[in-house]
């Protein structure tokens, strides 16, 4: 039997991002395989290295491979006439009182069999491919009952059978009431509990167990519930946290070790202190603070002294944001929230990988890593937050293989 080939690439005379900072001098990256196998500063880049590798590729900017670390992807029907109310000014909140929001995608949702949902999410991971993404996270959520939530993690993860990408599941049940339970929410954490998280982790259609802590969405005790279960089933858990009041959620996410809290415009000093102490990631989703027209924004100030990691995604999703374009939110997250571009780019490589808990194989660009990253036609990593540009993706690179 022969013994298959491996090949060797190089890219040199490049700009480096690897994750953290931007590396001054022209560098040089190796891949063997489906792996890293050496960064050299061009001064130190072997002589005649070139003459034994497969291809030789010059020039442009290289990031590790982007990491959408927050999406609702997997839904059914649209809900533009909601983003046409908001417009006439009814707010979120009133939207989802009278039945929508949430619970419109749900009932579509819930109608779609698995390959219906699977074609209708094609072109929303598939923009996100081709804009540079090779990680992604997919959460649940609008099944809101067992049979419904497990579809939605099959789908996603087909997704990630079909596509060269990563993904990572994360269920959501406690996203909304259902109309079923309309009038026993603790009732429905129950099955939540009892049922949906049991399922999911035996069938491992679940990587981690986010919960919806608002007052449109559950109360702390109730979430609070749903990460013990978690916890017992040894699933990771986060936060949709003080998104449009301040619970106290991120810092019962705190309590619980959790990935991250996302959202956080309401987020005070003692929650922020509570995430520095768990090593919980702040998710910042720029795209849902932009669609909502919100005027509070996340306090990058205190993220910043306190010295939390944090990340940038779309949060896309049918409703408050549906945007599918991660290098957009570089540039949201810098005119919005003011985060610098390097910080900007952290948000979707290194500090993205830490909200999913991959930092130990995603987000980083070093010798033995997997060979996920991205060549991009600009002159400096800062080019990607400046400019609202697509077309710029000159490669991807997804275990080692040329992708685009």
């Amino acid at each position: 039997m022969c013994s298959q080939t491996v090949k060797r690439y190089l890219w040199q005379d490049i700009i480096l991002f690897d994750g953290l900072k931007t590396h001054v001098e022209a560098m040089a990256v190796l891949v063997e395989g489906t792996s890293i196998q050496q960064i050299y500063p061009m001064s130190q880049l072997p002589a005649g290295l070139g003459d034994s590798v497969d291809k030789v590729f010059q020039g442009g900017v290289i990031t590790p491979g982007l990491i959408d670390c927050h999406t609702h992807l997997v839904f059914a029907g649209s809900r533009a006439d909601e983003f046409e109310q908001r417009l006439e000014g009814t707010s979120y909140a009133e939207i989802a009182r009278r039945g929508g929001g949430i619970l419109s995608t749900v009932s579509a949702t819930r109608a779609a069999a698995e390959q219906a949902l699977i074609d209708a999410t094609l072109p929303r991971i598939q923009a996100l491919i081709d804009d540079g993404v090779t990680t992604i996270e997919i959460k649940s959520g609008y099944g809101l009952n067992l049979e419904d939530e497990l579809k939605m993690l099959r789908v996603a993860r087909r997704l990630g059978e079909m596509l060269p990408i990563h993904v990572v599941t994360t269920l959501l049940a406690a996203h909304a009431l259902p109309p079923e339970y309309q009038q026993d929410a603790d009732g429905y954490i129950d099955l939540i509990c009892d049922e949906i998280i049991p399922r999911a982790a035996a069938e491992k259609l679940a990587d981690a167990v986010d919960v919806f802590c608002e007052g449109i969405g559950f109360s702390p005790a109730q979430c609070e519930r749903v990460f013990q279960a978690a916890q017992h089933y040894q699933l990771p858990v986060k936060a949709h946290a003080e998104q449009l009041s301040n619970l106290g959620a991120a810092a019962l996410t705190a309590r619980y070790q959790g990935l991250s809290a996302d959202h956080i415009e309401c987020l005070d000093e003692p929650g922020v202190a509570a995430m520095a102490r768990s090593g919980t990631v702040a998710t910042l989703l720029p795209g849902a603070f932009y669609t909502l027209r919100d005027t509070q924004v996340p306090p990058i100030d205190l993220l910043r002294q306190y010295q939390i990691p944090m990340a940038v995604a779309t949060d896309g999703n049918p409703g408050s944001s549906p945007i599918f374009q991660l290098s957009l939110m570089l540039n949201m997250a810098c005119t919005l929230f003011r985060l610098t571009p390097t910080e900007a780019l952290q948000g979707v490589t290194h500090h993205a990988a830490l909200a999913l808990g991959l930092s130990q194989t995603a987000g980083f660009l070093s010798p033995g890593r997997a060979a996920d990253f991205c060549v991009w036609n600009v002159n400096h990593p800062a080019e990607l937050a400046y400019a609202i540009q697509p077309g710029r993706l000159k490669q991807r690179i997804f275990n080692g293989e040329i992708t685009a």
